[in-house]
């Protein structure tokens, strides 16, 4: 995944008022964002892969396992890491938080005000 460099890339549901939020913080701390509504576009198994290692992340660690359908269709069951991968493909929409990505470093934004935590890394 090619990044630019003063570019902050946000992986979002805009359905979600906290989502809202975060892209408002974001379009505070980087001169353009790449909002990416994952509702619409679908990333790739090699994408997710490339933003969980940025991220430090598994999978499974960002999906909001309170969901129903993360209850009725994942829990409970053995899944290798592709079959992870693969469940984030089919359904975006378990995604628990928005993601931002800022010059090669990511984080899961699950309060409005992380996406500031990456307001350091745009300095550098």
């Amino acid at each position: 995944m090619k990044i630019h460099p003063s570019e902050l890339y946000f992986y979002h549901s805009p359905s979600q008022p906290v989502d809202k939020q975060t892209l408002a913080y974001a379009k505070s701390i980087a001169p353009f964002v790449n909002s990416i509504d994952l509702s619409k576009e679908k990333l790739t198994p090699t994408q997710w892969y490339s933003l969980l290692l940025k991220l430090q992340l598994r999978a499974k660690d960002l999906l909001n396992r309170a969901d129903p359908e993360y209850q009725r269709n994942i829990a409970g069951k053995n899944w290798d890491e592709e079959s992870w991968l693969n469940i984030l493909v089919k359904s975006p929409n378990l995604v628990k938080a928005p993601i931002a990505l800022l010059r090669n470093h990511a984080i899961l934004c699950l309060t409005p005000t992380d996406i500031l935590k990456l307001n350091s890394i745009r300095s550098n």
